[in-house]
């Protein structure tokens, strides 16, 4: 239904078709007229369309981002990841939903596999099959998951790095100026009290820097932190301490922030060490996995899971549970 209202500039047009509405000023009434009946008939014919016809993946992603990603801790690495996808592959981005299928996801696949690790990838499906299922379930933009039948690269075999005490640990620590029971005061020595707390508590590294007076509650032995998942469960991880992990936080937990330290300097200054004791593929986050395995001599699998966050118990076992079938095999030997 159109109506045409007489205006100072001219003669205004006002479509409404279904839900849907539409306006435009003109010089004439003849043009208004004409503008009308055509809109009235491309009205018509979207409100007749599913909305798979009307948005593109592009849209799709950005109304995901805008929505989903802004409630989530992990937004900005949601949001590069939706840029790059949307930068690298604009061809697949600008095609209607309608006319999107699993093919064309295992071309991307494909492509990104020539240019990126394993890991990688999975990372970026798990963020495009989550936005295709918001797609169908909750918004029923689109009418079946393409996702459905498309293979998924074999992950890398999970990492079974163990670390070693004594030609690692401590030629780190004493290369960073690391001093037992003391506060530290330069950035080198914040790391390898971060480091040292990881290795006793099993939290990742962002957990550990995110502590301060607010969070931590040395007499009950917790540490509140905040998680990816947090805008899902709407409340922050509760992390039992162990009496090492409440001993090295006791110098900083006065603090406002016990670290003050970036998540990227942590990183720089950790690798900077590594390279000058010629230390080859150690991680900082393989503390995480160490402290879990020496943490499961002592207490059950279900205690090791509060303590590391996991709610998926095969991913404790597999991931971060490094104790190998000769480490095994000499505890059996003492029982």
């Amino acid at each position: 239904m159109a109506s045409i209202v007489k205006t100072p500039d001219g003669y205004r047009s006002y479509v409404y078709v279904r839900g849907m509405r539409a306006t435009k000023t003109f010089r004439t009434q003849r043009e208004a007229r004409a503008w009308s009946s055509a809109r009235e008939i491309e009205l018509s014919r979207a409100s007749e369309m599913h909305e798979s016809d009307l948005h593109t993946v592009g849209e799709m992603c950005d109304r995901y981002a805008l929505e989903i990603s802004s409630k989530k801790r992990g937004e900005r690495s949601e949001i590069l990841r939706i840029a790059a996808f949307k930068r690298e592959f604009p061809e697949m981005a600008a095609l209607k939903l309608s006319d999107f299928d699993t093919p064309h996801l295992a071309h991307w696949r494909d492509a990104r596999l020539q240019k990126v690790s394993v890991a990688s990838v999975h990372r970026d499906i798990n963020l495009l099959r989550n936005i295709f299922l918001v797609a169908l379930k909750e918004w029923k933009w689109i009418k079946k998951n393409p996702f459905e039948g498309l293979k998924l690269p074999p992950k890398a075999a999970a990492r079974t790095r163990r670390t070693s005490p004594w030609t690692e640990v401590k030629p780190i620590l004493r290369w960073l100026g690391y001093r037992s029971g003391a506060a530290p005061k330069t950035k080198y020595q914040e790391v390898a009290l971060a480091y040292m707390v990881a290795l006793r508590s099993a939290m990742r590294a962002g957990e550990i820097l995110s502590l301060g007076k607010g969070t931590l509650d040395l007499r009950r032995g917790v540490a509140t932190v905040h998680h990816k998942t947090e805008y899902l469960t709407g409340r922050p991880r509760a992390v039992p301490l162990t009496r090492h992990a409440i001993r090295l936080l006791s110098v900083v937990a006065h603090r406002e922030k016990c670290f003050t330290i970036s998540s990227a300097s942590l990183d720089a200054l950790f690798r900077k060490a590594k390279k000058a004791l010629l230390i080859n593929d150690l991680h900082f986050h393989d503390a995480r996995a160490e402290a879990l395995t020496r943490l499961s001599r002592n207490i059950d699998v279900m205690t090791l899971a509060k303590i590391s966050g996991h709610k998926d118990l095969k991913l404790l076992q597999e991931v971060y549970y490094r104790e190998t079938a000769e480490d095994i095999s000499t505890r059996l030997r003492r029982i």
